[in-house]
């Protein structure tokens, strides 16, 4: 069958795995690609794809809300997969309200504009969410997170997407949208903007940097590689229920220290280094504020109905990732350039 769907943030490092999974996978259907192109879109992202009869590409940005009316008054679309948004904590601290105008008020302008041209046919469009484990607050050192856990956002990022998801949530119950809406674990692998934990140790230690941690590096996180986090939004997106949330996560709970010193390990074998020297760039720094101790994804509703299990082991999908940042260093220098040295110095230089 044949749609259109317009993928929200599709330049970003989710989303342009998504994209490509959808541009190659159905080749019947149209992708649009709409992404502001701020620091963490890159369009490097897709040179693979961007020559595909069923891609194209539009800059706009999603806090425009007269823009977002045009574009699918223009182009009639008969789903979105939203992903474009501001994700990263430490950057929500410095700036709350930057995540207020795209996390909550883009999303609004996105269903505003989906409500207005899908009127008459809200059962046969869709409008999918891509949001964030880290709605539901933290956890100590037992217990999951799942679909039917309360909310509990502690920072500026993750108050911005639990808002949003009720707003999605609420065009549902209120205006009988056609919504699904998925919250995963840290995500990992290709093309990820080096703010993050994973892309940044690797290019520090490749450059013979500092690899600062937070605290002790006793925080935990669930990690999810990212082209199964791809996998599971196209089965959510092609056989979920209307109105249903899915939670996705890799099963991988790993200490920050530990995740650090496992990736030194396999760093300083990739290298040619005496094992031990990458270990020795590890800095530990002022903690961040309100750093949730532990996150943990209890994804056994999507396992159970829809057949979704993870594909890799999280050290086979570390050694892939340090893969492809080694093998493509003209990317990360393109994007470690310029804003990035500023905010990078400006994070972690006073700590």
């Amino acid at each position: 069958m044949k749609k259109k769907i317009l993928v929200t943030g599709g330049a970003g490092f989710i989303g342009s795995h998504v994209v490509r999974r959808f541009v190659n996978n159905y080749p019947e259907y149209e992708i649009l690609n709409l992404d502001k192109l701020t620091y963490a879109g890159n369009l490097a992202n897709l040179t693979d794809i961007e020559h595909k009869p069923n891609y194209r590409f539009v800059k706009a940005d999603i806090t425009d809300a007269a823009a977002m009316v045009e574009i699918f008054r223009v182009e009639n679309f008969d789903a979105v997969i939203h992903l474009a948004a501001e994700s990263h904590v430490d950057r929500s601290i410095s700036d709350p309200t930057a995540f207020v105008m795209t996390n909550v008020i883009g999303t609004v302008n996105l269903l505003n504009a989906a409500r207005e041209y899908w009127k008459g046919a809200y059962d046969q469009k869709r409008f999918y969410h891509v949001s964030t484990d880290e709605v539901y607050g933290a956890l100590d050192e037992t217990g999951m997170f799942t679909e039917s856990t309360a909310y509990d956002p502690h920072s500026p990022y993750s108050a911005s997407k639990a808002s949003s998801d009720h707003f999605v949530s609420a065009y549902h119950d209120t205006y009988g949208l056609d919504v699904v809406i998925s919250n995963c674990s840290n995500n990992y692998g290709s093309h990820h903007f080096p703010e993050k934990l994973i892309p940044l140790a690797i290019n520090n230690i490749k450059n013979n940097q500092a690899v600062p941690v937070y605290g002790k590096g006793e925080n935990v996180r669930d990690w999810l590689w990212v082209e199964d986090h791809a996998r599971a939004i196209d089965v959510i997106f092609h056989e979920a229920k209307t109105g249903e949330t899915y939670n996705i996560g890799g099963h991988n709970e790993w200490k920050n220290i530990d995740l650090i010193h496992l990736l030194c390990k396999i760093m300083d074998k990739k290298l040619g280094r005496e094992m031990g020297t990458s270990a020795q760039l590890i800095t530990f720094v002022t903690d961040r504020a309100g750093h949730d101790l532990r996150y943990a994804i209890d994804s056994s509703k999507l396992q159970n109905k829809l057949n979704w299990v993870p594909s890799l082991q999280f050290e086979e999908g570390l050694e892939k990732t340090v893969d492809w940042y080694l093998e493509n260093e003209e990317w990360l220098r393109n994007v470690t350039s310029g804003n990035y040295q500023t905010y990078y110095n400006k994070q972690y230089s006073s700590n």
